[in-house]
């Protein structure tokens, strides 16, 4: 007899023999560490959330209680860190007065998931060193911040839209900003109606709402200054046409509405996308936007896939010889009822 054959010998009609043979097989390739490249789509978003106290209006609904703008966005933000393949990274800042800050660098979502909702949730106006809320400047502040990370993240700013005080659409800042330098999402939250704005104190305890007497209702432009001579008006120095929509309310500037129009146009003007945030299941959607994707070729580990396909195969002898049995019993016990029924209609 032939060596191969003396070998082959003891396999012959031993199929158990052959599994357990590509088991050991599996597993050995498991030490060779094999893998896949494969393209993955991640993405990196810096997210900056207006804290201002127009953004503590409460004209939004969650499980069916009011809540204020502010709450309403972190909700949506902490469902929407779930949705984000793992690789993508999140980083966190604030605006207030005419400033984005920036308090947490972008990490990634998986492994840092309790860590970016603890910060999350303690994100509030207390935060803020002012009242006032220069939306423009915040945004282009914000812009900055992206554009200096190391990652290049793409930019989440989330504002209600209102200045204050008030912007003359005459006067508008101009900045030096890039359109599409820097990619991202202009998020309006509020209704479009007008609402109280609450005031606290810088504990946060709430101390009512402001009043029309209490809050700048015009532009400081339009205030002017005093003259040499009653009633001497001022020479126009040469500003724009006024964008329409976009100046003060005399009387209702401390009440507080979605400027959408105004964050509208400030988005298109940065190249930024503009969504007004009415589900998290939409903001979630506008977060993993194709165009905010980043390819990544990622190695996808084999060794993992190996391993069960040899704990299967494994496995496999020992559940053939106890599945089989029943299934013969089975087909057995389903062929006497038909032969039973078949005699039963003869006799008939």
């Amino acid at each position: 007899m032939k060596a191969v054959d003396w070998l082959r010998a003891p396999w012959r009609g031993r199929r158990d023999g052959w599994v357990l043979a590509l088991a050991a097989v599996a597993l050995a390739a498991t030490f060779l560490n094999p893998g896949l490249r494969i393209e993955r789509r991640l993405f990196e978003h810096v997210v900056v959330l207006d804290i201002t106290q127009s953004m503590n209006v409460t004209d939004q609904v969650l499980a069916g209680k009011p809540v204020s703008r502010l709450a309403f966005a972190k909700d949506a933000l902490r469902q929407g860190l779930l949705d984000l393949p793992c690789g993508s990274k999140v980083g966190w800042a604030v605006f207030t007065e005419y400033r984005s800050f920036l308090l947490l660098a972008p990490v990634e979502v998986c492994a840092n998931l309790g860590e970016l909702r603890a910060t999350l949730a303690r994100i509030d106006g207390r935060m803020a060193w002012s009242g006032n809320s220069e939306v423009s400047k915040g945004l282009h502040s914000g812009l900055g911040i992206a554009r200096e990370l190391p990652g290049k993240p793409s930019l989440v700013f989330i504002t209600d839209g209102q200045e204050a005080p008030p912007l003359n659409p005459q006067y508008r800042p101009a900045f030096d900003d890039k359109p599409g330098e820097v990619p991202g999402l202009l998020v309006g939250v509020g209704e479009l109606s007008p609402s109280p704005i609450p005031k606290t104190d810088p504990l946060g305890r709430p101390l009512g709402v402001w009043r029309a007497d209490e809050v700048m209702q015009t532009d400081l432009r339009r205030q002017g200054r005093g003259a040499s001579v009653s009633g001497e008006a001022l020479a126009d120095d040469g500003a724009g046409p006024a964008a329409a929509g976009l100046g003060a309310t005399p009387g209702t500037e401390h009440l507080s509405a979605l400027r959408e129009g105004y964050l509208r146009l400030l988005a298109s003007e940065r190249g930024l996308v503009f969504h007004r945030l009415q589900t998290a299941q939409g903001l979630s959607q506008a977060l993993t936007s194709p165009a905010f994707a980043k390819p990544v070729v990622a190695r996808a580990d084999g060794r993992v896939a190996l391993a069960a396909l040899a704990f299967v195969l494994m496995l496999a002898p020992m559940l053939a010889r106890s599945a089989w049995p029943a299934l013969y019993r089975m087909r057995q016990a389903l062929r006497k009822k038909a032969s039973a029924a078949a005699m039963a209609s003869a006799s008939d």
